[in-house]
C-alpha cells in the first residue's frame, strides 16, 4: 500500500537509464527538447525529422527507431532516446535544439475537505455506514465538457467515484484514447473517465507492471477523485470520516496519463503526458509530483516547466503541488510563473484516540488512526522508553525515542510504551513495528511537528500526543509505582479549531529560482484527505472487504483541490486565459481560520505568504472575482528575457512575434513587473535601491461594467506603500486599467521579509493581492 508520508522526502535522482533495474550499459535515456512545434508542421513530419536528427549522430550499426523511446509532437517538439554521453553532446550542438538532459526521476508529493471549503453543504452522518455508492445527486449539471487531465500513477476505474451515470456523450472535441494494457481495456473508460494512457517508465518500473493505465500505487486514484470524483454516499475509511465524498468539479470529465510507478516518475514520460494531454484536448492539467528543492533544474531542463509552458500557451491551466520539504524556507518547487503552485493546509476534522489513565485521572487527548481492541479500562502497564532501555545502550536519549535496538524486549512485553518522536528520528511506522514485534501491546508517541498529519496504525493501538499533553502522563507515572493505561480506538471529530493551518510538510517560499515571483500561489486542504483508493490486503481486524477510500496527506492532495476549482471557473468562463483563472482563485482566497483569526502554521506561528501564497482557496468566491490580473504570451517572453534567456534561445522555445527581441535593460529585478496577482520585490533597502515601483493591470470581469474600485493597503511598520491611482473607474468601453505601487524603506537591517497586502474593492468584490518585500 502507498504510505501516506512516503512522499515527504520528494527527492529527485538523475538516472540516465530506462532499461531493467541493475542492467549495466553505457547508454542512458536523454531528453532532447526542441521548443515549440513549427507552424504548419504535421506530427508525422515532426516524427520523421526527429528520427533523421538522431540518426545523424548515431554510430554505425545503430538505428534511430531502436533508440527513440518517446516523441513529442503536439504541444512542443522533441524526443527521448537512449544515447551515449558523446551522442547527447553531439545533439546539443545541432541547430534547433534547446536543451539535452539526462532523463530525471521525480517523486509524487504525497472527504470533508470540499465541505470545509464551503463549495456545497454536505451533511456528515457519523452514524450511517452504508456501502459506498454513487449518489443520485451526483449527476452532472454544468461544465460536463470540461476535462481534467492528471499526470500521475494511474487510475482504478472501478471506483464509484468514476461512475458515468448522468453524463452525456463524450465531447466531440475530445481526441484522446483509452489505451489497452495489463488488466485494462477500452471498456474501462466511460463517459466520466474518457481517456487513459501509460508510458515507458524505464528504470522507474517497479516490481509491479507499468504497461497499463491501471493504478497500482493508489496515488493517482486518490488525486483523480479529489479533483473530479462523483459524489459517493456512505464513504469512509472503515467507519472513520464517514459521509459523502466528492471531487471539486464532479461534473468534469477525467483523463489519466500514467507517468509514475510507486518508485517515481520518469521525466521523459512526464513530457509525453503533457504532450498528449495538450493534443487530446484537456482544459486543466493536475500534477502532484516534482523535483527535489535541493536539485532543482533550470526551466529548460525541467520536464514540468517545459510541458506546462506549452500547455499554458495552448490555453490549458496547469496546477502543481508545491512539494513536501517544509517547513524549511526556499523549498517550494514547480515555481515557474505559468504554473499555479499549491501549498497544503489542514481541515476542521481530526481523529481522536485518547490515553485513559489509572487512578481516575482525566484522559489525555491524542490523535491517530487505530482500531484498538484493548480493554476500555486502564489495566495495561505503562512504561517510558527510557525506563525500558537495553543494558547494551549507554545513553537514555535514543531509548526515550524508542529507536530500533535500544529497548529491552523483556521490559516492554505486555506494556504500553511511551516514546518521544521527532522528524529526524527513524520513521514512526518502523518504531511501532519493532515495538509490536517485541511484544508491546501499544504505544504513545510524543510528536509535536507531525501531530496534525494522522498516521494509520490499523490494529496496533498507537496514539500521538503533544509535548504539552505528555506532562500529565509523566506526572501520573511519577505518582505511582504501577502506572497503567489503555488507548481508545480512533473516533472522528469535526469542527476542530483552529483550521485551516499550514501543514508542517508543505514546502515554503521564497523560490530559489524566482525570488521576484511569490510562490506558492495558494493553499488548499492536503492533510488527512478522504478519497478513492485501490484495493489493499491490509485490513483492520474484523473487516472482510478493503475500504474503497483512504486518508492520505501531502501537497499531492492539495493540488487536485485547486485543479477542481480551476475546472469550475473554466466551465463558467470558457474564454478566460489560464492566467485569468489563476488570478480569480488567488485574489479571492482567504487568510483567516474558522476562529476568524489570521491563519497560522501547525507550530502555532503566524503564517505568511511564503507559507500559503494568497491564502486558502475559496472555490465559490473564485467564480466572481470582480477584477483579474491577466497575462498574454508576450508577458512570459519578457519574463524569460528578464530571467536571463537570450532572444535566440527564446525563439527556439516558442514562436515570438516577428521582430521580437529582449530589451537592453532586462534584469531579474524587472520580474517583479510581471502582471501577477501577487507582488514580490527583492533587494529593497540596498544602498542603491531604497525605493521600487511596480506596475499592474487589472481587467474588470464583473457584471457591473460601470464600477469604481478603491484601494486599501495593509503594510508593516518600516515600509511605506503608495498606490497610484487610489481609485479605478471602469466603464463599458474601459475594461482594463493600470496602477503603480511604490515600496520605500530605509530599514536596511531587516532580516525577515516584510509582508502585507493591497486590496481593491467596489463594495461587492474584494480583490486581495499579497506582497513580500525583502532586502
Amino acid at each position: 500500500m502507498w504510505l501516506p508520508l512516503c512522499f515527504l522526502a520528494a527527492l529527485l535522482a538523475v538516472r540516465p537509464g530506462g532499461g531493467l533495474a541493475g542492467e549495466r550499459r553505457s547508454d542512458g535515456v536523454y531528453v532532447v527538447y526542441m521548443g515549440a512545434v513549427p507552424r504548419r508542421t504535421s506530427p508525422n513530419f515532426l516524427q520523421e525529422s526527429h528520427l533523421r536528427l538522431v540518426g545523424s549522430i548515431l554510430s554505425r550499426g545503430k538505428v534511430a527507431q531502436s533508440v527513440v523511446v518517446q516523441q513529442y509532437k503536439h504541444g512542443f517538439s522533441g524526443f527521448a532516446a537512449r544515447l551515449s554521453k558523446d551522442e547527447a553532446a553531439a545533439l546539443r550542438k545541432k541547430p534547433g535544439v534547446v536543451s539535452v538532459f539526462a532523463d530525471p526521476v521525480y517523486q509524487l508529493h504525497t472527504t470533508r475537505s470540499w465541505d470545509f471549503l464551503q463549495q456545497t453543504d454536505v451533511k456528515i452522518d457519523a452514524r450511517a455506514r452504508p456501502k459506498a455508492t454513487a449518489a443520485a445527486s451526483s449527476a452532472p449539471t454544468t461544465g460536463t465538457d470540461t476535462v481534467i487531465g492528471l499526470l500521475d500513477s494511474g487510475i482504478w476505474p472501478e471506483s464509484p467515484s468514476f461512475d458515468d451515470t448522468g453524463f452525456g456523450d463524450v465531447p466531440t472535441t475530445w481526441k484522446g484514447v483509452c489505451m489497452a494494457g495489463a488488466d485494462f481495456n477500452s471498456s474501462n473508460c466511460n463517459k466520466k473517465l474518457i481517456g487513459a494512457r501509460y508510458y515507458d517508465l524505464g528504470e522507474v518500473n517497479s516490481w509491479s507492471s507499468s504497461n497499463s493505465p491501471r493504478d497500482e500505487a493508489g496515488h493517482g486514484t486518490h488525486t483523480s477523485s479529489t479533483a473530479a470524483g462523483n459524489a459517493v454516499t456512505g464513504a469512509s475509511y472503515y467507519g472513520l470520516a464517514s459521509g459523502t465524498a466528492k471531487g471539486g468539479s464532479a461534473a468534469s470529465r477525467l483523463a489519466m496519463y500514467r507517468v509514475c510507478s510507486d518508485e517515481g516518475c520518469a521525466g521523459s514520460a512526464i513530457l509525453a503526458g503533457f504532450d498528449d494531454a495538450i493534443g487530446d484536448g484537456v482544459h486543466v492539467i493536475s500534477v502532484s509530483l516534482g523535483a527535489s528543492p535541493y536539485f532543482s533544474p533550470d526551466f529548460s531542463e525541467d520536464p514540468i516547466a517545459i510541458g506546462s509552458f506549452h500547455a499554458v500557451a495552448k490555453g490549458v491551466i496547469v496546477v502543481c503541488s508545491a512539494g513536501n520539504s517544509g517547513p524549511e524556507a526556499s523549498t517550494v518547487v514547480n515555481a515557474a510563473p505559468w504554473i499555479m503552485t499549491v501549498a497544503a493546509t489542514t481541515i476542521d476534522r481530526a481523529f481522536e484516540s485518547d490515553v485513559v489513565l489509572g487512578g481516575n485521572r482525566t484522559a489525555v487527548k491524542g490523535g491517530a488512526i487505530n482500531f484498538s481492541n484493548l480493554d476500555k479500562s486502564p489495566k495495561y502497564p505503562l512504561i517510558t522508553g527510557a525506563s525500558a532501555k537495553s543494558s547494551s545502550v549507554s545513553g537514555t536519549d535514543s531509548a526515550s525515542h524508542c529507536e530500533p535496538g535500544t529497548l529491552d524486549a523483556s521490559k516492554i512485553k505486555g506494556k504500553i510504551v511511551l516514546c518521544n518522536h521527532s522528524q529526524s528520528d527513524t520513521s514512526k511506522t518502523v518504531k511501532v513495528d519493532e515495538l509490536k514485534s517485541a511484544g508491546a501491546v501499544g504505544s504513545i508517541l510524543v510528536n509535536d511537528a507531525e501531530r496534525a498529519v494522522t498516521t494509520a496504525y490499523l490494529d496496533f493501538p498507537v496514539t500521538e500526543v503533544t509535548s504539552r499533553a505528555v506532562v500529565d502522563l509523566h506526572s501520573y507515572i511519577a505518582s505511582t509505582s504501577e502506572p497503567v493505561a489503555t488507548i481508545t480506538p480512533a473516533i472522528t471529530v469535526t469542527g476542530y479549531k483552529p483550521a485551516p493551518v499550514v501543514a508542517y510538510f508543505s514546502s515554503r517560499g521564497p523560490s530559489a529560482q524566482t525570488g521576484n515571483i511569490l510562490k506558492p500561489d495558494v493553499a488548499a486542504p492536503g492533510v488527512n484527505i478522504l478519497a478513492s483508493w485501490i484495493p489493499t490486503s491490509s485490513l483492520p481486524a474484523g473487516q472482510k472487504q478493503p475500504s474503497q477510500f483512504n486518508l492520505i496527506s501531502g501537497t499531492s492532495m492539495a493540488c487536485p483541490h485547486v485543479a477542481g476549482a480551476a475546472a469550475i471557473v473554466k466551465a463558467w468562463n470558457p474564454t478566460w486565459s489560464p492566467a485569468a483563472i489563476r488570478s480569480a482563485i488567488m485574489t479571492t482566497a482567504t487568510q483567516q481560520n474558522n476562529g476568524k483569526a489570521p491563519m497560522t502554521t501547525d507550530s502555532g506561528t503566524l503564517a505568511t505568504p511564503f507559507d500559503y501564497g494568497a491564502g486558502q482557496v475559496n472555490p465559490t468566491g473564485a467564480l466572481d472575482p470582480g477584477l483579474v490580473y491577466d497575462l498574454a504570451a508576450d508577458d512570459y517572453l519578457h519574463f524569460l528575457c528578464n530571467y536571463g534567456y537570450g532572444a535566440s534561445q527564446i525563439k527556439l522555445i516558442t514562436s515570438p512575434p516577428a521582430g521580437f527581441s529582449c530589451p537592453g535593460n532586462a534584469s531579474k529585478d524587472l520580474i517583479s513587473d510581471l502582471n501577477y496577482p501577487s507582488i514580490a520585490v527583492t533587494k529593497l533597502g540596498d544602498a542603491a535601491s531604497r525605493s521600487r515601483t511596480v506596475t499592474r493591470e487589472v481587467t474588470n470581469v464583473g457584471a457591473q461594467e460601470d464600477a469604481t474600485y478603491t484601494v486599501t493597503v495593509s503594510a508593516p511598520a518600516g515600509l511605506d506603500v503608495k498606490v497610484v491611482p487610489s481609485k479605478l473607474h471602469f466603464t463599458s468601453t474601459l475594461k482594463k486599467l493600470t496602477f503603480q505601487v511604490t515600496f520605500s524603506s530605509d530599514n536596511t537591517a531587516a532580516k525577515d521579509a516584510l509582508t502585507g497586502s493591497i486590496t481593491w474593492s467596489d463594495g461587492k468584490h474584494t480583490v486581495h493581492s499579497p506582497f513580500v518585500i525583502s532586502n
